[in-house]
């Protein structure tokens, strides 16, 4: 079978894992409900328009699955567990793990594989063109197209204020707080966050995926970045992602994707639009939301959890970044 439509790709992957649809008034949870160490799927939509699913959940057997896909879409998220394989036409194949995402796809074919024992974590938004064509641009004629992006392309990025909100899209849908109002709302500002990092300057996070050419160093010094620095620089992300809870320095990483420091800044810099630092501060920022909303450790549990020594630290990052004290954001949340 080569599925024709995403729709149609999802409900094959669903079928695999041997789950059931289970109607609720905003949302459909696809479960198995005789095997409930499966885990489960929850889907919000606004049919043709948009998406939002959440994944918790653990492969039955191995599988795999082709798809030819014309329908045009955006698809942008946070995978927190899991890695699938993926091999696309004309491509070598990849795997996908643990990482925020954001991808534009258009004519896609290819085929994907997943293991027995797999165990899956993620949230995403997929936002199809009729909903550009019949609701933003008749609306906002100025906001951000398809065009933008290179296609087929998954850039390994999202704003942390995006990732943000599929974090809190995340906690209301997994306890069926979510309702189709607020999540339109969600859906319009992370097409307006998108749309304001595009327009902020010629040379933004997702423009400088592929093209490196020179990146500046200093006043008046250039380097160019070869194929090979950009594959070490993905490479990096990769650790970084990983190890967001205890990071290596950057004189460990550079030695362990084989790369100068200073190229190694300057890369990740000019590729993630953000320094290594404030990347894994990033990271350790959404888990930090994650575990406010949804356990009741201390903050200095947390805090120990994510890898500071001192919960002071914590706090004072959390309050930088948020604007209020882990504390105060608990409840803001309850």
């Amino acid at each position: 079978m080569i599925s024709k439509t995403p729709k149609e790709f999802q409900n094959a992957v669903l079928t695999k894992m041997t789950f059931s649809p289970y109607h609720n008034e905003n949302c459909t949870i696809y479960k198995n409900e005789n095997n409930p160490e499966l885990g489960y799927f929850i889907k919000y939509s606004r049919d043709g328009y948009y998406d939002f699913g959440i994944g918790d959940y653990t492969i039955p057997s191995d599988f795999s699955l082709s798809f030819n896909h014309k329908e045009e879409l955006i698809r942008f998220g946070t995978v927190y567990l899991g890695k699938t394989e993926f091999e696309i036409d004309d491509s070598p194949i990849s795997s996908f793990g643990p990482s925020s995402f954001f991808v534009v796809e258009k004519g896609i074919k290819g085929k994907q594989s997943w293991k027995k024992g797999q165990h899956f974590h993620g949230a995403e938004i997929t936002i199809y063109k009729k909903y550009f064509d019949e609701i933003i641009k008749p609306n906002f004629p100025n906001t951000i197209g398809f065009n933008e992006f290179i296609t087929n392309y998954t850039y390994h990025y999202l704003p942390l204020e995006i990732a943000s909100i599929i974090q809190n899209l995340r906690s209301l849908g997994d306890v069926q707080r979510l309702t189709p109002l607020y999540l339109e709302s969600k859906i319009l500002e992370s097409i307006s966050l998108i749309n304001d990092e595009i327009n902020s300057s010629p040379e933004n996070a997702f423009t400088n995926q592929l093209n490196y050419g020179e990146i500046k160093i200093g006043k008046d010094r250039y380097i160019t970045l070869t194929a090979s620095d950009a594959n070490a620089i993905q490479k990096a992300h990769y650790i970084l992602t990983k190890e967001a809870c205890n990071p290596p320095t950057i004189k460990s990483l550079s030695k362990m994707v084989f790369l100068n420091e200073q190229k190694l800044k300057a890369g990740f810099s000019a590729k993630y639009h953000m320094s290594i630092s404030q990347y894994t501060n990033s990271i350790r920022m959404t888990m930090a939301e994650n575990l406010l909303s949804t356990t009741e450790l201390t903050v200095d549990e947390i805090a120990k959890t994510l890898g500071y020594n001192y919960s002071g630290n914590f706090v004072k990052m959390f309050k930088k970044v948020h604007g209020k004290t882990p504390l105060a954001f608990r409840k803001m949340k309850f």
